[in-house]
């Protein structure tokens, strides 16, 4: 075997390993919500407990990623990989023992943090492993690959729930992880990037500072939105927030240096990325457990139905980036981001308990559109917007500002649900869920004006800092 033989077989088990472990950490955001009345059935719980079985993921996942990042460049990046994967494939095992909510919860945890360590070094293990005239097509299908794990998220929750048991959406995680586990060992290629940020503070900060608005968000209704309790962990998070962000001024290596806000491009599509994902990962968490409980659909059944929202940018991507190579990418993401707010506010305006699904339809056609439009120009959006030795650190920031946006829709969205409706009857579940929608259409309504903010095609580009980015310029986190 010639040397050029030999790498091209490095780079091909290096596309399987990254892109199935991809595919697992990007399908655990959405699996579990078809599954969620059959698990509220089987292991019992308060509607805010169902909320921590999807935050629980996210929040830890998000929080956590650019630290997994900056670990992997320090202490070895196949190294922290299999680290990683290992405490994903675990605590999937261990979600799927769980006997009641509480373990759940608790294991969708660590899964999140074994997903945090793993993802972000999926990219940079790929980008070092495939040569640079073949990268495109890889990353490519790297893309697609997780894409296609979003999409079918509820499908294969909802399946998996229907004819084995919600259990099985965790243990499917299980065999591909042992299998995936050796294969990395001996297949991909050890790096470093000695230089590596450790930011300890700032992921204490933003950590705590997260979690306490969202407990605040998902317990206020049950505790007293006016209790000790949950006043103390709203303004307790807001502090600690505030300080992340006093830390990213002031810090001479933040993990999220708060300078590159002051350009409008990064913090026009970072923030439209952030509300867009609040108002979509709440709608579908209430959409999902709609269609089974209110409009009688089996678990698979829902899942299809949610298809055309979900599934979208798979068919409208590829138009939407070469439309985007022509005029630009603030046009398309903003007529993304208004699309999908359409389509949320039309699906809020025809639901009702006895609403037919083709009267839906439009609704999620719209929606799903607006997604590919928004997702198809928006990594470009986000390296454009820094100079190059920043671009790892941009990318993953605006995947831990959409992964935070997802969290905090979930709890802000079920709280409207949980005080404006119920699970107590169809009805009640109704009377819940449409509030909740056109909270989730005005959020995207304003992702897209905040939209606006990125520079028309041709504009002059903002200043940027020339200062190099010591922490390993190679660093591509998943932007997909």
């Amino acid at each position: 075997m010639n040397e050029r033989t030999a790498r091209r077989g490095g780079a091909t088990w290096a596309l399987i390993i990254t892109s199935v472990a991809g595919f697992m950490a990007a399908l655990d955001n959405l699996v579990v919500t078809t599954a969620l009345p059959s698990i509220r059935e089987n292991l019992g719980g308060a509607p805010e407990d169902l909320q921590w079985t999807v935050n629980a993921y996210t929040l830890t996942f998000a929080v956590l990623l650019m630290f997994g990042a900056a670990l992997g460049d320090r202490f070895g990046r196949r190294k922290l990989f299999i680290t990683g994967l290992t405490i994903f494939t675990g605590a999937s095992a261990a979600a799927a023992l769980a006997p009641d909510i509480a373990p759940l919860i608790a294991a969708r945890a660590v899964q999140g943090v074994g997903a945090a360590i793993m993802m972000p070094l999926t990219l940079t293990l790929l980008t070092a492993a495939v040569p640079a005239a073949r990268r495109g097509a890889a990353l490519g299908i790297f893309s697609a690959v997780t894409g296609l794990a979003v999409a079918s998220g509820p499908l294969i929750g909802g399946s998996l729930t229907e004819h084995m048991s919600w259990q099985w959406i965790f243990w499917l995680n299980v065999p591909i992880g042992l299998v995936l586990l050796p294969l990395a060992r001996l297949r991909l290629n050890e790096s470093h990037a000695p230089n590596a940020r450790l930011d300890i503070p700032g992921t204490v900060l933003v950590s705590g500072g997260l979690f306490g608005i969202v407990y605040g968000l998902v317990n206020g209704r049950t505790d007293g939105w006016s209790s000790p309790t949950i006043l103390i962990s709203l303004f307790a998070g807001a502090a600690l927030l505030a300080g992340f962000i006093h830390h990213g001024f002031t810090s001479a290596r933040p993990m999220l240096p708060m300078r590159l806000f002051r350009n409008p491009a990064f913090f026009g599509i970072n923030i439209a990325g952030l509300l867009m994902f609040l108002g979509m990962f709440g709608s579908i968490f209430l959409l999902s457990q709609f269609f089974q409980g209110v409009s009688g659909y089996s678990p698979t059944e829902a899942g299809l139905r949610m298809l055309p929202w979900t599934g979208m940018p798979l068919l409208v991507a590829p138009f939407a980036g070469i439309l985007s190579d022509r005029i630009g990418g603030r046009p398309v993401v903003t007529a993304g981001l208004a699309l999908q707010a359409a389509g949320l506010g039309y699906f809020a305006l025809v639901t009702s308990v006895d609403t037919a699904y083709a009267t839906q339809l439009p609704g999620l056609i719209l929606g799903g559109v607006g997604m590919a439009l928004y997702f198809a120009p928006a990594a470009s959006v986000v390296m454009s917007s820094v100079s190059p030795g920043e671009q790892g650190i941009a990318s993953g920031a605006n995947n831990a500002l959409r992964e935070v946006g997802g969290a905090l829709g979930v709890a802000i969205l079920g709280a409207v649900f949980a005080a404006q409706g119920g699970y107590q009857s169809p009805a009640a579940f109704t009377d819940g869920t449409v509030p909740a929608l056109w909270i989730g259409a005005g959020v995207v309504a304003v992702a897209a004006l905040t939209a606006l903010l990125i520079p028309r095609k041709g504009a002059a580009p903002a200043e940027k800092d020339t200062q190099p980015d010591t922490s390993g310029e190679d660093r591509e986190l998943v932007s997909a």
